[in-house]
């Protein structure tokens, strides 16, 4: 089978997990760096045995297949744009854009291209998350009452000033929410459903003078099989905890904690499952390898089959967009859910 020819744009810490992933890949071949600073682009390329390029627009004039877009979260929406014009593939980390309204505009293109998009959600293939979304689908215990997700980590003033788009809104388009808790925020409509209304709440309570996005929020989500969800998220704890899930349900609860999964039924708890520690950061979890491995299966069949698609990744924006609208009215925002594919 011919590999596919993939780039990877943008030479920053997550780089290397997603050109990892394609070394492993028989499907794929990684033919190009790209980084605005030559010699991280010239460093990457020595390293994987590729290519470097300095201007991403460069790539739209190459033979390739797939992109993967690694930088700061302003770039997402414009590069992908671009691509999928182009009708290349794009792998993209998380936000799927800046915003929702960049989100939005990210599908409308999909509509009108040949080309896929895929995003790096990747802890919904973690084994034990993958465990819990089986017992849920499969109605093992019940209905679902209630959803709590608790991020509590650490990022000090060192964090936001190495990265000079980081603490900005026009450039990282808010703080815990976008950047650290979004996984959690996925995974609990993810295994809860549609959120139809949020009431929350956000504030910057210990680097007022060195950002200006939020560093901690918490909210109420109202899902729409009746289940009612609590979410609270931080950077201002002393250390980066594990976060944790947990899932009530009719006839018992799932609690995903860290690595494991622990399935409570008739007041009798037992650990089902447990991942294996990879060898990146722990709350990067260990399933970057599946998640594109599965996207590019999907390229080359020509489905969505296996890949967290743009309008999934678009409800995680809609719910940030919604806590934020909710703190600033200090009212119950209610959700469109207007995109079902894609």
């Amino acid at each position: 089978m011919e590999k596919l020819k993939s780039a990877i744009i943008g030479c920053g810490n997550i780089y290397k997990v997603h050109a990892d992933a394609l070394q492993k890949l028989e499907i794929a071949e990684l033919k190009y760096v790209v980084d605005i600073r030559k010699e991280r682009a010239r460093s990457a390329a020595d390293r994987y045995n590729c290519d470097y390029i300095i201007e991403y627009e460069e790539l739209l004039e190459k033979d390739i297949d797939v992109v993967h877009i690694c930088t700061p979260h302003f770039l997402h929406s414009p590069m992908a744009l671009k691509f999928l014009e182009a009708e290349i593939n794009v792998f993209v980390e998380k936000p799927l854009a800046i915003n929702y309204n960049e989100g939005k505009e990210i599908i409308r293109s999909l509509e009108n291209s040949v080309a896929r998009l895929g995003v790096c959600f990747q802890n919904r293939f973690n084994n034990n998350n993958k465990e819990a979304k089986q017992i849920l689908e499969e109605g093992l215990l019940g209905r679902i009452k209630g959803i709590k997700g608790f991020v509590t980590w650490h990022r000090n003033q060192d964090y936001y000033l190495k990265d000079d788009w980081k603490g900005f809104y026009a450039t990282e388009g808010g703080g815990v929410l976008i950047n650290q808790a979004i996984h959690t925020l996925d995974l609990m409509q993810w295994f809860g459903g549609s959120v139809d209304a949020v009431k929350g709440n956000v504030d910057t309570r210990v680097l007022n003078e060195a950002i200006e996005v939020e560093d901690t929020a918490e909210a109420t989500l109202y899902f729409a099989n009746g289940a009612v969800g609590i979410f609270y998220a931080t950077n201002t704890f002393s250390q980066n905890s594990p976060i944790e899930i947990v899932i009530d349900c009719e006839k018992g609860s799932l609690r995903l904690y860290d690595d494991q999964l622990i399935v409570t039924e008739s007041e009798k708890s037992k650990s089902i499952i447990s991942n294996n520690k990879g060898k990146y950061k722990s709350y990067w979890g260990n399933s970057h390898y599946k998640i594109i491995n599965n996207f590019y299966q999907d390229v080359i069949n020509g489905n969505y089959n296996n890949t967290v698609t743009a309008a999934e990744a678009l409800k995680t924006l809609e719910l940030i967009k919604n806590i934020n609208q909710s703190a600033r009215s200090q009212k119950k925002c209610y959700l469109n859910n207007e995109f079902k594919f894609y």
